[in-house]
Parts: structure tokens; sequence; C-alpha cells
């Protein structure tokens, strides 16, 4: 119980996703050097590294409050389930249009055929498990 406290504490703290950003932007500066492309990698790491920074020092913007778990309520929640949703729609629109788009020009549409396989397959599962509990 103390450790799911902990967890919870954890996954609410105002560093979470700046921490999570300088990690991310870092694997990026990293993949991009072995890649041979260096300077990308410092731009890449700038971008995600400062949008961290931006979370932290957001000072007392809702939406920022918001992002960081700051006293979420109801409203912010539901505000999150729809931007999650339809981030989640774009992405897969993208997918089934980069799909096209290689089929189009004689390729076998990989890797967006496994993308597009994990998206309605995360779909249907979510929807049989929100099912089941409901």
């Amino acid at each position: 119980m103390k450790r799911i406290k902990r967890m919870n504490r954890a996954c609410n703290s105002r560093w979470l996703i700046p921490v999570t950003a300088v990690v991310l932007g870092a694997g990026t500066l990293v993949a991009e050097w072995i890649g041979g492309h260096p300077g990308a990698g410092w731009g890449s790491f700038a971008i995600i590294a400062g949008f961290g920074a931006v979370v932290l020092l957001g000072g007392r913007s809702e939406t920022i409050r918001g992002l960081r778990g700051d006293g979420r309520d109801e409203r912010f929640a539901q505000i999150d389930l729809r931007a999650t949703a339809a981030a989640g729609t774009v992405v897969i629109v993208a997918i089934i249009v980069a799909f096209l788009v290689e089929v189009s020009r004689g390729h076998n549409g990989d890797p967006y055929t496994w993308l597009g396989a994990i998206a309605g397959l995360s779909y249907l599962i979510a929807v049989i498990i929100q099912r089941v509990r409901g």
C-alpha cells in the first residue's frame, strides 16, 4: 500500500513531465548522434527539454497546472480524455494516409501496416474492457 501511494505521489509530482522530457531529449540526442546527426540531436534535445522547462516553470497557467497534475479536477480529466482521443484519431488518420501513400508507390506499406494493426487491436481491446467493466 505504501508503494502504491509513493507511485501515485511520483506520478502527480510537478517534476514528472520535466524529468521525462529531459530523459527523452537525451535519448533522442544519443540516437541522432549515433545516426551521424549530432546537430539535429541537439536541436531535438532543446525542443523536448524546452517543453519540460515550460511545464515546470509555467507559473499560474491553468493549462500548465493541469498538465503537471496540480489541482486536477473532473473538468480537466474530461479535457484530458477528449484531447487524448483527438490526438489518437489524428495519429491513426496519419498512419492510414501514410499506408495508402506507401502502397500507391508500389511498396508493401510497412511499417504503417503494423502501426495500424496495433492501433486497431488496442482500440478493440479497450472497447471490450470498457464494456465488461461498465
